[in-house]
């Protein structure tokens, strides 16, 4: 009962999700990834995190995201309640539907694009994520997924409404970027804010020099006051209860 979409940031080799509900905590239960896997939206009546884990390690072990899904999916006798996507590091995308998900449910594959949906108002939100995705290709790659997402939501989105969102962005060469808002009244202008928020000083210089995959020692410089985290503000005595 979720939008989600999984893209490639050709420019960058980044790796992205968004997704949105009308439930609780989407984050929590839908997206799962690294740089060096690849990303899964595991989503559905009766979604399965063991499913969204299982896809991004049988990436990582080197299967493609086609073979991912299929190797997780076909065993599991509750699949009929199930909804997978999965884009590997390569941009190469799979994607799975159960047969009793609730309509509108459906999943677009196109080259470093993988869009799925259940509970959803109609085919065309699917069809604007993808309008959206397209229209934003001179945005930086998260306000790109922040936008297709923006317009599935505007072309009806969950039938239900939403309630929580969460993006994710994984690269090499940068720190991860992983954002939740678990319940709003308007979960995806939160996630806006959030975002915003997250590409502002101090947190921005320090997320530079935090390890990553291409740097896993990477530390502040000793006179790099500027990527130091501000000091807790004292907020009183502790009160033992």
């Amino acid at each position: 009962m979720t939008i989600s979409i999984l893209a490639r940031d050709e420019e960058s080799s980044a790796l992205g999700g968004i997704a949105a509900t009308g439930s609780l905590c989407v984050g929590g239960w839908v997206l799962r990834g690294t740089a060096v896997a690849g990303l899964s939206a595991s989503q559905g009546t009766a979604p399965s995190t063991l499913w969204g884990e299982a896809v991004v390690a049988a990436m990582g072990n080197g299967a493609d995201a086609r073979t991912a899904v299929a190797r997780v999916t076909e065993p599991d006798t509750g699949r009929a309640h199930r909804q997978l996507a999965a884009l590997d590091r390569t941009g190469a995308t799979g994607a799975f539907t159960g047969a009793q998900s609730i309509a509108f449910a459906a999943t677009h594959e196109a080259p470093g694009l993988v869009i799925a949906g259940n509970m959803l108002t109609g085919p065309n939100v699917i069809e604007a994520a993808v309008e959206g995705f397209g229209q934003g290709a001179t945005l930086p790659f998260a306000e790109r997924l922040l936008a297709a997402m923006h317009a599935a939501a505007a072309a009806g989105g969950d039938a239900r409404g939403l309630k929580s969102a969460a993006l994710l962005v994984v690269a090499r060469d940068r720190a991860p970027l992983t954002l939740r808002i678990d319940h709003a009244a308007d979960p995806l202008g939160a996630l806006s804010g959030l975002y915003h928020a997250s590409q502002s000083e101090p947190y921005l210089s320090w997320t530079k020099v935090v390890p990553v995959e291409d740097d896993p020692h990477r530390a502040p410089a000793p006179d790099d006051k500027a990527a130091r985290p501000e000091p807790m503000i004292d907020s009183g005595p502790l009160v033992r209860r």
